[in-house]
């Protein structure tokens, strides 16, 4: 019987009921665009602006697209709508905050509700961490423009100092190794230690903690703002890296898929970073106004113009430069040092989007920040987590506890992590909860057929059994060390399951004492 408890389901009908009945509710007041907006500012950001670089480009352990980081790009696409199709049927027919742990709870039991819950955190906060790191660097160069230099020690984390240090005694140098290491040297003491902080990482991170807590309105229209800007600022570097391109490019240098379809699926594993996010949209859905209406809308629109967006911006930078030039944590600002242009118009269109950068993985924090305090939210409301995590701010409407806990956790980790250590962490896992959602479709389509679906997932079985092997196969690409931390993070999650969950699961005690 303790065996079945662990997978009982809860009902649609009762958690439609038991967020009607809770106090204090959160406030509604998201449109589609609104919607839509937040899945665009969850995507664009760090992936396009820096994981593509390695994708075209290639590295120790993997190799490039080349030209055909196009293809890459398009096969991401395909699984990530699978994957999307399904979160639309699941989020019209539960609009409630939690995403895919609250879908997975409907459909595939507290335990796997549970693991699906604690796999989230690997895609919004960790993934945010990432994201933070990135986004320091890209400011540190936005600043440079203006002639402010931010002191290494208070702009880096003490792991990449170390690691450049290495780089150097081996004798490769470039001016972000160089600025890394000098980190070491220039960094006050303390008992004998450096004091490095990565300190512009961990102030956007404050920043927009404090911007989530003041209410959805404020968080929604200044992510809105900074979409539209973002979007404007990728469509200029296609317009202008187009009048660059050299056609030459495309076929030099080994051809356009210079390493095959080993390149494109490796470089396809790598740019998923860049396709997190849409399902983003799904934890804002206790906030929408019309989620049954708008949730499939914005999860399907966004994804769509982002790939669209993608593909061309692809397409310009591997025509501007040759394709194993790229492989930088700038791989828009290289392309256009590569090109040889027009020197003026090279300089403006490289501060144009260092901006554009600093702006869309502003937006990405915003957006994972909000996901992450929702997902959390959901899990404490079913008595998974502790109480405080539900509470509710009395003026502001938002659930400020996690809110500011998540932000304290990504700040933090973001001051000291290595950006390395993290995007495929963050890819593994995000890859898993798609693939549980599909398994989900599949699972309540049998065990509830007549429940009524705003939005149907077209072509099941086709579509969730397309998305699970899509995402398996993108899986398989990740290194083993990324599986083996996986592992070991899911079972860290169980071990919290099973010590606080499993007894204070709201569930499982009322199911209990209906039996006395």
């Amino acid at each position: 019987m303790a065996l079945q408890g662990l997978f009982a389901r809860k009902p649609i009908r009762q958690i439609l009921s038991e967020t009607q009945t809770h106090k204090p509710q959160l406030r509604r007041g998201l449109g589609r665009w609104h919607l839509t907006a937040l899945g665009i500012g969850a995507i664009i950001g760090a992936g396009i602006f820096a994981a593509t670089g390695s994708a075209i480009a290639g590295d120790a352990v993997r190799p490039g697209a080349g030209p055909a980081i196009v293809i890459s790009f398009l096969l991401t696409a395909v699984t990530c709508g699978f994957a999307a199709l399904c979160y639309a049927e699941f989020a019209a027919m539960v609009p409630i905050t939690g995403s895919a742990y609250t879908y997975a709870y409907a459909s595939l039991g507290e335990l796997v509700a549970w693991i699906i819950g604690w796999d989230l955190i690997l895609e919004y906060a960790v993934g945010n961490i990432a994201v933070a790191i990135s986004w320091s660097g890209y400011f540190r160069e936005f600043l440079g423009n203006f002639g402010w230099h931010i002191p290494p020690w208070l702009g880096i984390d003490y792991r990449s100092a170390h690691e450049a240090a290495a780089s150097l005694a081996q004798g490769i140098a470039n001016p972000s190794i160089v600025y890394a290491a000098s980190a070491l040297t220039e960094a006050p003491h303390a008992f004998g230690i450096p004091l490095i902080i990565n300190l512009p990482a961990l102030g956007i991170v404050a920043l927009l903690t404090a911007i989530l807590v003041h209410g959805i309105e404020t968080s929604a229209t200044t992510n809105s703002i900074m979409v539209l800007v973002k979007v404007g600022i990728v469509l200029f570097f296609i317009a202008v890296g187009a009048i660059f391109i050299d056609p030459h490019n495309y076929v030099s240098h080994g051809g356009f898929a210079p390493n095959g379809f080993e390149g494109i699926s490796a470089a396809a594993a790598i740019i998923f970073f860049s396709y997190i996010g849409f399902d983003a949209v799904s934890t804002a859905a206790e906030e929408a106004y019309n989620p049954q209406r708008d949730m499939p809308f914005a999860i399907v629109m966004s994804l769509t113009i982002c790939t669209a967006l993608y593909i061309l911006a692809a397409v310009v930078m591997t025509g501007m430069a040759p394709w194993d030039r790229l492989g930088t944590s700038e791989p828009m600002l290289t392309a256009f040092t590569l090109s040889g242009g027009n020197p003026a118009l090279l300089a403006v269109a490289k501060f144009v989007v260092s901006l554009g950068a600093v702006i869309a993985m502003t937006t990405v924090l915003l957006v994972f920040q909000l996901g992450q305090s929702r997902i959390f939210f959901a899990m404490a409301r079913d008595g998974l987590l502790p109480p405080w995590a539900t509470k509710v701010h009395p003026r502001f409407h938002t659930p400020y506890v996690t809110t500011i806990v998540t932000g304290i956790c990504v700040a933090s980790c973001a001051a000291f992590a290595d950006i390395a250590e993290v995007i495929d962490l963050t890819n593994i896992g995000t890859l898993f909860a798609f693939a549980l959602v599909a398994a989900g479709v599949l699972v309540l389509r049998y065990i509830d057929p007549e429940r009524q679906r705003p939005y149907r997932t077209p072509l099941v079985p086709f579509v969730p059994l397309a998305g699970i092997l899509s995402c398996g196969y993108l899986m398989l690409q990740l290194p083993a060390l990324t599986w083996e931390r996986f592992v070991i993070w899911l079972g860290a999650g169980l071990v919290l399951y099973f010590l606080y969950g499993y007894r204070r699961s709201s569930l499982r005690n009322a199911a209990a004492g209906d039996k006395c």
